[in-house]
Formats: structure tokens, C-alpha cells, sequence
């Protein structure tokens, strides 16, 4: 499949017009069915939520928002992949749309804190694709207790409203699909939260409705 993707990436220099923009839908409808596959596979080997080694030791900055770790704290995620907030990362949050802070209380309180120190450093060093971050906060906050309808909750609201970035690993953009909302939308929060506790819906159909603008 990847050599397919390839192929057809690489007779876009070949095309024009709207043989070329035909070829683009091609390679992104393509690589979506890829991702599909994988992300399957790898639920497939998935273990439990994962696990933590260290604690969160911080230092608050005058500000009263920042705090610099101290110490490193490092998460072991379902597939066996290790995410790393090293010591002297500085976290504040942004990473968590500010209208979602009322359903966990704020990014550093109770059962939330180690998933937000890690998902705030994961955002600044962008090595990994927004996708690949957020399905991370959401197996971390499992892992450190928190329950489904929140973390489902949390978890759209990232796919929907997170401060996100072009990475190598993202699906081709569609030319003709609209921009992605980052607005979150009066009510927005309680009737995605009704939504998922009314469905309990699994992560693919979170982001298939995340991916359609909340509909």
C-alpha cells in the first residue's frame, strides 16, 4: 500500500489541472485507508493503557500559569511506544483548549496532571503528528484512572480544537474540504459530552464526528 501512495505522489509532477487535483484526492484516499490499516494493527497489540515511571516534580514560575519539571517523567503507551517530558520542560496547559478546563478542572489537577505535563511537552517538540499526541493524552488519562466519558470527551475535543500542526505523518489535505474549526461553539462541550455517554462511541467513530465538524 505505501509503495501505491508513493506511485501516485509521485505522478502528481507528471499531471495539471484537474488531473493533477484528482491524482491528490487519490493519494489522500490512499493513505487515509493506510492509516486505517495500522491503527488497527495496532490496537490489535494494544496492552491495557500503559504506564508511568517517575512523578511530576515541578517548580511554579512568578507568573503563576508555568512550572518547570524537575525531574523526568516518562509514559509507556498501550503499543510500547515511550513518550518522555524531560527534566526542565516548561508546561502551562495551552495544549488544552481553555473551554474544555471545566470538565477535568484544569490541566494539572487530580488524575489529569501526568497526561497534560506529557501532551503539552509532546506539543512544543512536535515530533510526532497531532494525531499521534492526542491518542496519547487520551491512553495516559486511562492509564492515570480517569473514566471513558471524560477522556472520550477531552479526546474530541483535541481532534476538533487542538492547537495542531503540519507534520510529515498527516493525511494530504483535501483541496476542496473546509478549514478545520479551532472556535469551540456555545453548548459545544455538553452535547459532545451527551453524545458519548448516550453512544459510547469507540475512538474511530470520536474522530470520524470530530472530523466532520461535530455534526
Amino acid at each position: 500500500m505505501r509503495i501505491i501512495v508513493l506511485l501516485l505522489v509521485l505522478s502528481l509532477t507528471a499531471c495539471g489541472g484537474g488531473a493533477r487535483m484528482e491524482m491528490e484526492k487519490e493519494a489522500a484516499r490512499a493513505q487515509t485507508k493506510l492509516d486505517k490499516q495500522a491503527r488497527k494493527a495496532k490496537t490489535a497489540r494494544a496492552a491495557g493503557w500503559g504506564y508511568f515511571s517517575g512523578q511530576v516534580e515541578a517548580r511554579w514560575q512568578n507568573d503563576g500559569v508555568t512550572m518547570v519539571l524537575l525531574n523526568e517523567l516518562r509514559y509507556t503507551d498501550p503499543y510500547g511506544e515511550v513518550w518522555v517530558a524531560p527534566a526542565g520542560s516548561r508546561v502551562d496547559g495551552a495544549s488544552i483548549p481553555r473551554a474544555f478546563w471545566s470538565i477535568m478542572g484544569g490541566p494539572f489537577e487530580g488524575k489529569y496532571r501526568n497526561a497534560s505535563v506529557l501532551h503539552d511537552v509532546a506539543y512544543e517538540e512536535q515530533k510526532r503528528s497531532p494525531k499521534e499526541v492526542d491518542l496519547m493524552f487520551y491512553n495516559a488519562m486511562r492509564a492515570s484512572g480517569v473514566g471513558a466519558v471524560t477522556a472520550k470527551t477531552m479526546y474530541y475535543s483535541l481532534l476538533r480544537h487542538g492547537r495542531h500542526w503540519k507534520h510529515k505523518q498527516a493525511t494530504p489535505v483535501n483541496p476542496d474540504a473546509p478549514a478545520r474549526g479551532t472556535a469551540v461553539a456555545p453548548g459545544e462541550v455538553d452535547e459532545i459530552q451527551q453524545w458519548i455517554k448516550a453512544n459510547d462511541p469507540n475512538l474511530e467513530q470520536i474522530e470520524a464526528r470530530a472530523g466532520e465538524g461535530g455534526r
